[in-house]
C-alpha cells in the first residue's frame, strides 16, 4: 500500500516523466544533504590545519558518518526547530556524538545553503553541457548531409529564395553554438561563496582566530579549493548575490526561445511533409486518426522550452527585492526556479537530441514544391537570358508579368499546378532561350553559396567547440514516453 501512496499526492512530471536521473540525483535531498556534511567536514578540516582545537578523532567522525543521513529525525527535528540547516546539524551532531561541539563551528546557515547551490549549479551545467555538445554533433552532421540539397527557403512563412535543408540547419546550429558558449561561460564565471559568516564580514571567523585577517582569508581559501572552485566571490551579504541566478537560468532560458524556435520550424517542415521527426513502429499519432504522424517529441520541446523561458522571471525579481544584506522571501523560490530550470533544460536537450539523431528527409517532396515555386522565382533568370539573346529587357517584363499572373490565377483560382514554364514554352516570343530553360531552371543555380557556407561554418565555428566533449559523444538517447 505505501507505493499506492505515491499516486495520492503531485508529483512534479519534470521528475516522475521526463527528467534523466542524474539531473533528478543533482537536485535530490541526498544530494543536498550529503553536500552539506561535506562542506561542514571542509570547514573542520580547515579551521583544524589553521590551528583551532579540533582533532583527528572528530574529523574521522564526521567522515565516517558522511552518508547515513537519518531523514526521519532530520525531519522531526525541523518541525520542532522550523530551521532546516539547525535540523540537520542536530541530526549529524546525533550521530557524531565527539564532533558535535565542533560542527558548523562559526558559520551562519547560508555556508550550507549557498555554497550547496553553487555546487548544484555547477554540476547542472556539468551535465547539461555535454548534451548540448550532442545535440549540436547530430545536427552538424544532418547540415553536412544535406548541405547542397536544394529547398524552399521561407521569409513570413511565404515561399522565397531557395536555400538548402543543411544551410537552414546551420541557422538552428548557430543558435545553439551560442547557447553552448553562453553556459561554458555561465559555468566558468561560478564562484564559491566561502565562508563568509552571517552578514559576510567574516566577524565570527576573525573572532575564532584571534583577530588573524591572514588566518580567515586562507580558511575561505582552503575550503573553497576542497570543494572543487577556483575563486570564491570577495564580497557577500549573508548570501551570494542573487545576481548569479539571474546569470545562470538566463543562458537557460536563451537556450529554450533556442529549441522552441528549432522544434517549432521541425512542426512547420512535418506540415509540409520535407521533414519528419523519428516515428516508432507502434506509435500512435492520433487516438481518432489513426494516419496522422504528430510531432510529438517537437511539441514536448517547445511545451517545456516554454516553461523553460517562463522560469526566467523568477531570479530576475527575487535579486530585484533582496533587501540590504538579504531577506529570506528568496527560499522558497529558489527551491523551485533553480532545479526545475535545469531539470527542463535536460529533458528538452534529451529529447532534441533524439529528434536530431533520427530526422527523415523527404527529398521528392521537397522537390515537388519547388516545382511549383521555381518558375515564379526564375523570371528574373529567364529575363536576363533574353537580353542575352538580343531582347528588350521592358518587352520581356511585360510578357512574364502578364504569363506570371495567368500562372497565378490557375493556382489560386483553379486549384491547378504552376504552368509559367509550359506558357513560356508557347509563347514564340520566348524561342530564342528554349535550349536553355532546363539550365536556368536547374534548383542548384539557385541556393547561391549555401553549400560553401554550411562546410566554412561547421569547420571553423561547430566542430572546434565540440573538441572538449570528444569522449562523452557516444551516448544514444531512447525516449522512455
Amino acid at each position: 500500500m505505501e507505493g499506492a501512496d505515491e499516486f495520492m499526492k503531485y508529483r512534479s512530471p519534470l521528475v516522475s516523466r521526463y527528467a534523466s536521473k542524474e539531473m533528478a540525483y543533482n537536485f535530490s535531498d541526498r544530494k543536498k544533504f550529503t553536500t552539506w556534511r561535506k562542506l561542514w567536514i571542509y570547514l573542520a578540516k580547515a579551521e583544524k590545519g589553521l590551528g583551532l582545537p579540533i582533532t583527528d578523532a572528530q574529523i574521522q567522525e564526521m567522515e565516517s558518518h558522511e552518508k547515513d543521513i537519518d531523514f526521519a529525525m532530520a525531519a522531526e527535528e525541523e518541525r520542532k526547530l522550523r530551521h532546516d540547516v539547525m535540523a540537520h546539524v542536530h541530526t549529524f551532531a546525533h550521530c557524531c556524538p565527539t564532533a558535535a561541539p565542533i560542527i558548523h563551528l562559526g558559520a551562519t546557515s547560508c555556508y550550507v545553503g549557498d555554497n550547496t547551490d553553487l555546487i548544484m549549479l555547477r554540476d547542472g551545467f556539468d551535465i547539461i553541457l555535454p548534451k548540448l555538445a550532442r545535440v549540436i554533433d547530430r545536427l552538424a552532421n544532418f547540415a553536412e548531409k544535406y548541405a547542397d540539397l536544394p529547398t524552399l527557403g521561407f521569409t513570413h512563412y511565404q515561399p522565397a529564395q531557395l536555400t538548402t535543408v543543411g544551410k537552414r540547419a546551420c541557422l538552428w546550429l548557430q543558435d545553439l553554438t551560442m547557447d553552448m558558449r553562453n553556459l561554458q561561460r555561465a559555468r566558468d564565471d561560478l564562484r564559491f561563496r566561502g565562508v563568509k559568516g552571517t552578514t559576510g564580514t567574516q566577524a565570527s571567523f576573525l573572532q575564532l582566530f584571534q583577530g588573524d585577517h591572514d588566518k580567515v582569508e586562507e580558511l575561505d581559501k582552503m575550503v573553497t579549493e576542497m570543494a572543487g572552485f577556483k575563486k570564491a566571490y570577495l564580497v557577500t551579504g549573508q548570501t551570494y548575490t542573487r545576481k548569479v541566478d539571474v546569470d545562470c537560468l538566463s543562458c537557460l532560458a536563451s537556450l529554450g526561445a533556442t529549441v522552441h524556435k528549432i522544434c517549432t520550424d521541425i512542426r512547420l517542415l512535418a506540415n509540409l511533409k520535407e521533414i519528419e521527426e523519428p516515428f516508432e513502429k507502434e506509435q500512435i499519432g492520433s487516438s481518432a486518426m489513426p494516419y496522422k504522424r504528430n510531432p510529438m517529441r517537437a511539441e514536448r520541446c517547445c511545451s517545456l522550452a516554454r516553461h523553460l523561458v517562463a522560469l526566467m522571471s523568477d531570479p530576475l525579481q527575487t535579486a530585484s527585492v533582496q533587501w540590504l544584506e538579504r531577506t529570506l522571501d528568496d527560499s522558497a523560490n529558489r527551491r523551485i526556479s533553480l532545479p526545475e530550470s535545469f531539470l527542463t533544460a535536460d529533458i528538452i536537450l534529451s529529447t532534441l537530441q533524439n529528434i536530431t539523431e533520427g530526422l527523415v528527409v523527404y527529398p521528392k517532396v521537397i522537390e515537388r514544391h519547388i516545382r511549383h515555386e521555381l518558375p515564379f522565382m526564375a523570371t528574373e533568370n529567364i529575363i536576363m537570358a533574353m537580353v542575352k539573346a538580343g531582347g528588350n529587357r521592358q518587352d520581356c517584363h511585360e510578357k512574364i508579368r502578364v504569363l506570371s499572373q495567368e500562372a497565378a490565377a490557375v493556382v489560386k483560382q483553379e486549384g491547378g499546378d504552376n504552368d509559367l514554364l509550359a506558357r513560356v514554352q508557347g509563347d514564340p516570343y520566348f524561342s530564342p532561350i528554349l535550349g536553355q530553360l532546363d539550365s536556368i531552371l536547374d534548383p542548384k543555380t539557385f541556393i547561391g553559396r549555401a553549400p560553401q557556407q554550411v562546410a566554412r561554418f561547421l569547420s571553423e565555428e561547430v566542430r572546434p567547440l565540440l573538441e572538449p566533449y570528444k569522449a562523452k559523444m557516444d551516448v544514444k538517447i531512447e525516449l522512455e514516453l
